[in-house]
């Protein structure tokens, strides 16, 4: 049992098969997203998976995964006694939770669409698992669609008892917009940090069409390099696609909440940002500070451009200061500040963003296994853990491991929840 109070930043729920067929309104529940599950005759490859589930829904209908198993011991079923099961086995204090295959469905151009799955989804993990939230800690997602409903789900469900929301990885207006000021106002007051989770928003349900979401071409890219043979052009972009390109998406959301004033405007707002990885977050903050500053030996009055002879010198239009916009940063503190006070990025297994722990700030970084999904680490996350905190000081690693996250959700860090001898 670790010593330290862990916490997982990133645990999905598998929600029913049936859970919006039954409980959306009427109206709409021939637009429901459900899964299929089935079982094949013969596996795809000798000794493979035989059971998996198909999603239907918008975007998505036909996605086909092979429903999770971890050996040795039962496959995970969502089933909170069973989570804390898996929880004692991985050891695992506390985890922060979130959607599994309705994450496809939550965040779509269909306002209506969304923001009913999402009232149901909320109103059955309030049911389900908020008397456990003492270990658990669910999500609710909030469309952001429409923001004057945004705004009544989050105090709706800050009333019942979540204190956290999910919002989307690509919103249908960039995040910079303020538009949003009247959410960020509500998430403030009502104490629930903001959360956002890779793979969710860009969904065109008015596309009609499944194998369109832009969240799910990524994965089907992997998905092809996995079953045909590598070629020199196979292999450069599989490595190009874990380089800094693979944290474009969280440096974009970053970028825009911090430049639009957001968290300088609402400083008591914490943003976390799950399953992006983090070792891309320390050349990152660098970045940002270097861009608003002019740096040393360049030449603040250097010129370029294309010169007009028919103007005057004092009269170039088409001539600039390339440094000029460095010292135009309208903030009281540096991009990196902002980061370091208010921005927590997930990882699961990425030693150089514990390495890099002092850089990009301690608090930036907080762990998670990913449970139960075939890329997290469940059942070896105390070897993970191991092979990636090697010489972090106690205090530190107490506090990417869970003390971080314990106190953004609330979490008593101070009592330890694994039962002796798990």
């Amino acid at each position: 049992m670790s010593k330290e109070f862990v916490v997982s930043g990133d645990t999905h729920i598998i929600e029913p098969v049936d859970l919006f067929k039954t409980r959306l309104p009427k109206n709409l529940r021939d637009r429901a997203l459900w899964e299929e599950e089935f079982t094949l005759d013969e596996p795809l490859v000798p000794g493979g998976h035989t059971e998996f589930k198909k999603l239907h829904t918008a975007g998505f209908d036909g996605w086909t995964v092979s429903k999770y198993r971890q050996f040795p011991g039962p496959t995970p079923d969502g089933e909170p006694e069973n989570i804390l099961r898996d929880m004692d086995i991985d050891g695992v204090d506390a985890s922060v939770m979130f959607p599994n295959l309705s994450l496809f469905v939550l965040f779509t151009d269909d306002h209506e669409l969304s923001m009913a799955h999402a009232r149901v989804y909320n109103d059955y993990i309030v049911e389900r698992y908020l008397p456990y939230k003492d270990r658990m800690r669910p999500t609710a997602a909030i469309p952001i669609t429409d923001i004057d409903d945004a705004v009544a789900e989050v105090e709706r469900i800050a009333r019942a008892g979540l204190g956290a929301i999910l919002l989307p990885e690509i919103p249908p207006v960039p995040y910079w917009s303020p538009q949003y000021d009247p959410l960020w106002a509500a998430a403030q007051a009502n104490g629930t940090p903001v959360f956002i989770h890779v793979a969710t928003g860009g969904v065109k349900v008015s596309e009609g069409q499944s194998r369109t979401a832009s969240t799910v071409k990524g994965m089907m890219e992997a998905v092809n390099m996995g079953k045909n043979a590598l070629d020199e052009s196979g292999l450069a972009n599989r490595s190009m696609a874990a380089g800094p390109p693979g944290g474009a998406s969280p440096q974009r959301i970053i970028a825009h909440l911090v430049s639009a004033g957001v968290c300088e405007r609402f400083p008591d707002l914490h943003f976390n940002l799950i399953e992006f990885s983090a070792g891309w977050l320390v050349s990152y903050v660098g970045a940002m500070d270097k861009a608003w500053k002019t740096g040393t030996g360049q030449d603040k009055d250097w010129w370029l451009g294309f010169w007009d002879d028919s103007r005057p010198s004092n009269d170039q239009p088409y001539m600039g200061r390339l440094f000029n916009v460095n010292d135009m940063w309208p903030w009281p503190l540096k991009p990196s500040e902002y980061v370091r006070r208010q921005f927590h990025v997930q990882f699961a297994d990425d030693p150089v963003a514990v390495a890099a722990r002092n850089i990009t700030g301690l608090t930036t970084i907080m762990w998670g296994n990913d449970y139960p999904h075939a890329e997290g680490t469940f059942r070896h996350s105390k070897e993970c853990i191991a092979e990636n905190f090697v010489g972090v000081p106690d205090d530190e690693r107490a506090a990417i491991l869970g003390g971080t996250l314990a106190d953004i959700v609330g979490f008593d860090k101070a009592v330890k929840k694994i039962p002796a001898g798990a």
